[in-house]
């Protein structure tokens, strides 16, 4: 045996060089010990569904277990096994300024030991709303929930209210959280009404949903032909984070905004993945357009669970008790969490803060880039401030039907052996990833030579 497999690795020098790549990929592999990982996860299994409380974290669509997280600071996240890595999930973006930073941490520790919830007002809710309001202009007035999903839910029930329709344009491949309206599909051809995306899901509720691909103006102005005096509200993703980062063409939200105009509806911005992540005004600013409503999450919060829902004040004065739209929280705009936006908002509208992040993650995707050019593999990548994407397959993508079309298969390689190198990526081929304030030069100078070292052998 021994000599069957000096021949082969003498009869081609890439024989030679791939058989050095794999075996230090077990090396590498066994190296890395899990095990307490593995341990936790059966335990959490038999009490939390799919071992987690979100479904992405199971590591499911990765063919693997996941990682416990004990802690994390800056760039960094520690697994329960005492495994560091280079972290470029970032909390799915709330982490813009690096983990647990002393400023949020001080500021976060004085207001707790006055107490964590009143259920009462705060004036820390009024400093947050001006601030969010002073940097997001196309909000006159904001209310704060406690997550992403409940800031779209209540902004639909809104939009239709003021309306008074019933029916929703959203686009294949956006996530706006998993409210019933929202969990729907597109089926074949470029748009048609909704199906049920997940069991539970009432077919009533799904049939007033109209799903068109992103980035196709033709088929969203014939939705609106089709309900000329039905269509409520057009709900988007500005840049899609959702089916990995996806960014609109020339013209495209420009165009939205013209049809929702022509046609009365409400132009929606999901900007809870983009707000104050691509920028300080989110994608509206970097484009130059002024939506109706616009939805906040994730860096508002800094960490914390809050979200809000904003716009014009002719819409969000029907909004209970101003109007008779009810919504409701116990925790909504909680002390806490609204101390930990503050500093975080405080902390991100430094100058220079976009500049120098933008200028990181891009030298990150174009480092990755160069790398899949240099190993011969079919890949594209994009960025917009400190949000990046890519995908193992030739560019442009423009959707989530383009997106689909990635070697899944190279990413689960490509994501392991990272990973078993230090680095932490999301699970799954159709995420977007975060470069935070905290992650240097070095860092991503790191990280890009250990993904070339990974896509040799690839």
């Amino acid at each position: 045996m021994r000599l069957l497999l000096e021949t082969w690795l003498e009869t081609c020098p890439e024989n030679l060089e791939n058989w050095v790549i794999q075996q230090k990929d077990v090396k590498m592999t066994q190296q890395v010990q899990r095990s307490k990982s593995k341990l936790a996860f059966e335990e959490a299994s038999k009490v939390i569904p799919g071992g987690v409380n979100s479904p992405v974290r199971a590591f499911r669509s990765v063919d693997g277990d996941p990682v416990f997280i004990s802690r994390a600071k800056g760039s960094r996240v520690w697994d329960i096994d005492g495994n560091e890595y280079i972290d470029y999930v970032g909390s799915w973006g709330p982490a813009i300024v690096g983990h647990a930073h002393d400023e949020v941490l001080s500021a976060v520790f004085a207001v707790a030991r006055n107490g964590i919830t009143f259920g009462a007002p705060t004036e820390l809710e009024t400093k947050l709303a001006y601030s969010v309001l002073n940097y997001v202009p196309s909000m006159d007035m904001v209310r704060f929930v406690s997550s992403g999903t409940e800031a779209c839910m209540s902004v639909l029930r809104v939009a239709r209210a003021f309306t008074q329709r019933s029916k929703i344009i959203k686009f294949e491949g956006c996530y706006h959280g998993h409210g019933d309206m929202l969990l729907v599909k597109a089926g074949s051809g470029a748009a048609t009404m909704g199906v049920p995306d997940s069991p539970g899901v009432p077919s009533g509720t799904a049939s007033d949903t109209l799903t068109v691909a992103y980035n196709d103006l033709g088929a969203v102005a014939a939705m609106f032909e089709m309900y000329p005096n039905e269509i409520a509200a057009l709900i988007i993703e500005p840049i899609v984070g959702n089916s990995g980062f996806i960014r609109p063409v020339p013209g495209f939200l420009e165009g939205l905004r013209a049809l929702c105009d022509q046609f009365g509806a409400l132009l929606i911005f999901d900007e809870v993945m983009t707000g104050f992540r691509v920028g300080l005004g989110g994608v509206q600013k970097l484009h130059g357009i002024k939506p109706d409503l616009t939805c906040l999450g994730k860096v508002i919060g800094g960490g914390m669970p809050l979200a809000a829902y904003g716009g014009r004040r002719d819409v969000m004065s029907k909004v209970a008790p101003s109007g008779p739209v009810y919504q409701a929280g116990t925790l909504s705009g909680n002390p806490v969490a609204v101390t930990c936006g503050l500093k975080t908002l405080e902390i991100v509208s430094q100058p220079q803060f976009f500049s120098i992040l933008t200028t990181r993650t891009k030298m990150l995707i174009d480092g990755l880039k160069d790398s899949a050019q240099k190993n011969g593999i079919p890949f594209c990548a994009d960025s917009e401030g400190g949000m990046f994407g890519f995908f193992f397959q030739n560019g442009p993508v423009k959707n989530f039907a383009d997106a689909k079309k990635s070697d899944v298969t190279q990413f689960k390689k490509f994501f392991w052996g990272m990973l078993n190198r230090g680095v932490y990526l999301a699970p799954s081929a159709f995420e977007a990833g975060f470069v935070s304030a905290a992650h240097t030069e070095q860092d991503i100078a790191k990280t890009i030579s250990l993904a070339f070292d990974v896509m040799k052998g690839l």
